[in-house]
């Protein structure tokens, strides 16, 4: 027997309140009346909106093309209604995750999208825009791990999504919005964004897959070939501009303000929605058990951001009862977090980013530092840095044990061996390591570093082919020599 009640309440707008541990909760509530409709006891709508972090009370809803809150400047995030969500109960939210994973009903076999109540319930299935994104790999780093010391060490490999990064998490979510705003009759002329090469990749092949025109401001000359093609083979207008990312990032903001193209970098917390599922998909491999340390590689910082609150949503929700501590890792030529980290958090200063070989996080004044200072406040939270040449080098050692890392995986590695050396990680902590790309985007990084062409870098871990004439006893020789 169905049966259908409809229940008036009063919905919810969330802010940010910190706690005396500086925990962030998310909920505060200003009423507004509702209706919601159960259906055999659970919700049959979800609903979610834009609020204002600041605090200062202003709701938007998803449709509505705002990227900062009018009353007084700030960023906005995503707000769900947590008590339609209580409902089904933690068991029930596992149990129907666990069953959509990585199945063939469209479009929840997305590991994005099959968790689309927590993440864009506004968004009808038919205007979904999937590549079947998440599920990606969590590799056991077992030999590395012995190394250090480590028994249970695991690299969670983002880069084998579908445009070879993690952006693919957040820019389904976000160009399904677009898509269906533009079906509801909103003038939208295309999605615009500025890059350092992966998110351009990431919104050129969804919109490529929505027909939907997209537009991309990449700084001349700072994004490997590899990201360079993708956007341009997708058939985005690929602007490169003599600037660096936040040169580009100025220019793409000024354009989307009123030129009917819509803004797709990670200040709108649409795509944090998707990037969110990383932390809920790494409980969800571990049977929903919740790791003891988070490595993840900062820039534009809107990754720390996301990775944080998809705990905070378990933890809500009662599918976990602890928090993971998470470690950002900066590049040191590009490290304005870690600055400010370095004096409490108690001042920031955008800096002027230095070229690195960890060209996607080369950013100095990140859009996301205050949302990524309360995750790391939540979550027990440290900054680390890495030198050119421990970020090559780590990468390249990581890579003699079975990886194949970008170098933005290998300042997260840097990261982990000086903490491990440092005596704050114990032999028994389950630990993770976010790689956020795939390797194979940045062979011109591995091939420099391989021929000892990388500035700043003393060359530890280097591998060359054998060069041998076309001979059995020399070939013999050479195996013989190396194998002893």
């Amino acid at each position: 027997m169905v049966r259908l009640c409809l229940v008036v309440r009063h919905s919810a707008s969330y802010k940010y309140i910190s706690g005396p541990d500086h925990s962030q909760h998310f909920i505060s509530f200003y009423s507004k009346n509702s209706i919601a409709v159960y259906k055999n006891g659970f919700p049959m709508e979800y609903r979610s909106w834009f609020y204002c972090i600041e605090g200062c009370g202003e709701t938007y809803p998803l449709n509505e093309i705002i990227y900062r809150c009018r009353a007084c400047g700030g960023l906005l995030d995503v707000a769900h209604d947590m008590d339609s969500l209580r409902v089904r109960g933690a068991a029930g939210w596992m149990r129907l995750f666990d069953e959509r994973y990585r199945r063939t009903e469209y479009p929840y076999g997305s590991s994005v999208w099959g968790k689309k109540e927590w993440v864009c319930p506004a968004v009808d299935d038919q205007h979904v825009v999937s590549i079947y994104e998440g599920g990606s790999n969590l590799f056991w780093a077992e030999r590395l791990g012995e190394e250090l010391g480590l028994g249970d060490l695991w690299v969670k490999q983002c880069g084998n999504n579908h445009t070879g990064s993690f952006k693919d998490l957040g820019m389904t979510v976000l160009v399904s919005m677009v898509n269906q705003m533009i079906e509801e009759g909103q003038d939208i002329r295309g999605i615009a964004c500025a890059s350092t090469g992966d998110t351009s990749a990431s919104l050129a092949a969804y919109c490529a897959s929505a027909g939907i025109p997209a537009i991309v401001f990449l700084p001349r000359d700072k994004v490997s070939v590899t990201q360079l093609i993708q956007p341009i083979s997708h058939g985005a207008l690929t602007l490169s501009l003599d600037t660096d990312f936040d040169g580009c990032m100025e220019i793409v903001q000024q354009v989307a303000e009123s030129e009917g193209i819509y803004l797709a970098n990670s200040m709108n917390s649409l795509r944090l929605e998707g990037q969110k599922t990383i932390g809920i998909e790494i409980c969800q491999q571990f049977d929903w058990e919740v790791p003891d340390l988070i490595i993840i590689p900062g820039g534009n910082l809107g990754n720390v951001s996301a990775l944080g609150k998809g705990f905070l949503m378990m933890e809500e929700l009662g599918l976990i009862d602890k928090r993971p501590r998470i470690v950002c890792a900066q590049a040191a030529r590009a490290n304005p977090l870690y600055q400010s980290y370095l004096k409490g958090f108690d001042e920031y200063e955008p800096i002027h980013a230095e070229s690195t070989v960890a060209s996607a996080i080369q950013i100095g004044n990140p859009v996301s530092y205050k949302r990524a200072v309360r995750v790391l406040k939540a979550f027990d939270g440290k900054v680390e840095q890495a030198t050119e040449d421990e970020i090559a080098n780590a990468s390249a050692r990581g890579d003699l044990t079975g990886l194949y890392n970008c170098p933005h995986t290998g300042v997260a590695l840097a990261a982990l061996f000086k903490m491990v050396e440092q005596g704050e990680i114990r032999s028994t902590d389950r630990v993770i390591i976010i790689s956020t790309a795939n390797g194979l985007k940045f062979t011109d990084f591995k091939v420099g570093y391989h021929e000892d062409r990388l500035d700043g870098v003393n060359v530890r871990h280097g591998q060359s082919p054998l060069e041998l004439p076309a001979r059995y006893d020399d070939v013999v020789r050479a195996i013989d020599r190396v194998l002893s």
